[in-house]
């Protein structure tokens, strides 16, 4: 008897959701028991159903893909996730990996792709394109020569990605506003950027970001 693998497709784009729908349907082992357009409703979802595999689009309206695969992954840590997404994937690899998901695609990723990605992930293997898996050993080295950074500095930066204000910093961790520029200035030479903004693209790249 063929094991029916329970699968939940997450997609703000109804159209998109309808086609992945009919194509994981026609995979003999899968059938998807929902439709979530949200990730508030792909949590609801989940906690319904309990799939065995997610298809998950990594930009929702009120999360981000990463956020909601780690939620899904705290609470059940063997759910199979494969990530869509239009992003490039140096950007957010390593986040992934970090929350274990099973797969990353491509939304341009033809019919064939996909199917063989669903096979590959129910037999314990995943795919990866062979032009990143060619600067695999270049990015492990990459990260190895990272910046460090330490409590206060991750607390700072997790404020700014927030949305702080320096004024707002300053009153959070008891520092004067003024300190809070110095130290803000320090960090940015250690993450070797000169804005803000920058400063905050790499730390959501970072391992330190959660």
């Amino acid at each position: 008897m063929i094991e029916i693998v329970k699968t939940l497709v997450v997609d703000d784009h109804p159209l998109f959701a309808r086609a992945t729908k009919a194509l994981l349907e026609q995979i003999e082992r899968v059938e998807v028991v929902g439709i979530a357009n949200d990730a508030k409703q792909c949590l609801e979802q989940v906690e319904m159903y309990q799939p065995e595999l997610i298809f998950l689009d990594y930009q929702l309206p009120d999360q981000t893909g990463i956020e909601v695969a780690a939620a899904i992954k705290s609470r059940y840590p063997h759910t199979l996730i494969v990530i869509f997404t239009g992003v490039e994937l140096d950007s957010i690899i390593n986040k992934l990996i970090e929350i274990k998901v099973s797969g990353v695609l491509s939304k341009e990723s033809n019919e064939r792709v996909i199917i063989n990605m669903v096979n590959c992930i129910l037999e314990g293997q995943t795919m990866l394109p062979i032009s990143y898996f060619h600067r695999m050993q270049f990015l492990e080295r990459y990260e190895q020569e990272s910046f460090m950074l330490i409590e206060e500095e991750i607390q700072m930066l997790s404020m700014l990605v927030k949305g702080a204000t320096h004024e707002q910093i300053a009153e959070q961790i008891y520092m004067s506003k003024r300190s809070v520029d110095n130290y803000l200035r320090k960090i940015y030479d250690k993450l070797g950027v000169k804005t803000r903004t920058e400063a905050m693209g790499k730390f959501i790249k970072s391992k330190y970001y959660a």
